[in-house]
């Protein structure tokens, strides 16, 4: 079968760049902690922006946050901070900026207590992903939760409708039209 005549999620268009992300990697179940926190620091920067925007742009993201290692991101200064608000590649945004070093620090802190970031994740949804079947909402109760969980630990751009957004694209819900192709898959 052709890429043209594979039928995907309404939302993968036809970018070639949107259909190898939903073919390839939207909500195939990923449990790799470093992985994941990526992805939740990617769809911070993507609030209020079009996902797309975020895409184009992952891999200046990936050198410019030093391929989003939490070590190296946590031990960001001013100076990094100045470098990265004159950075066209990546989305310019200090408040988004701050809240990937301080989200770097809060996972380091989370390894340190032993509370790994995969299973924290993993454990909301028992270690399995949520099978929709319905309409695809913005949010639910259960992102809800993991917003409040992830806000208390101090994480920010973590609102519900971004926690739903990483859910989808990590695996943790299966969102993939019926028809798609790869719903069987995830």
């Amino acid at each position: 079968m052709s890429q043209k005549e594979k039928i995907r999620c309404s939302w993968a268009g036809s970018d070639p760049l949107y259909c190898q992300y939903h073919d390839e990697e939207w909500g195939v179940p990923n449990y790799d902690s470093r992985a994941l926190w990526e992805m939740l620091m990617l769809e911070g920067f993507q609030a209020g922006l079009a996902w797309i925007i975020i895409l184009r742009k992952r891999e200046t993201f990936r050198i410019a946050f030093k391929n989003f290692d939490p070590e190296k991101v946590a031990r960001f200064t001013e100076e990094d901070i100045t470098r990265l608000l004159a950075d066209p590649g990546i989305v310019r945004s200090r408040a988004k900026i701050e809240a990937t070093i301080a989200g770097a620090r809060i996972y380091l802190e989370m390894q340190a207590a032993g509370d790994d970031f995969s299973k924290f994740a993993w454990n909301f949804v028992d270690g399995k992903p949520i099978q929709n079947t319905g309409p695809i909402p913005a949010q639910t109760p259960l992102s809800e939760q993991i917003s409040k969980a992830l806000k208390k630990r101090g994480f920010k751009f973590v609102g519900p409708t971004i926690t739903y957004a990483w859910m989808q694209a990590v695996g943790m819900v299966n969102d993939h039209a019926p028809d798609c192709f790869r719903r069987q898959h995830c």
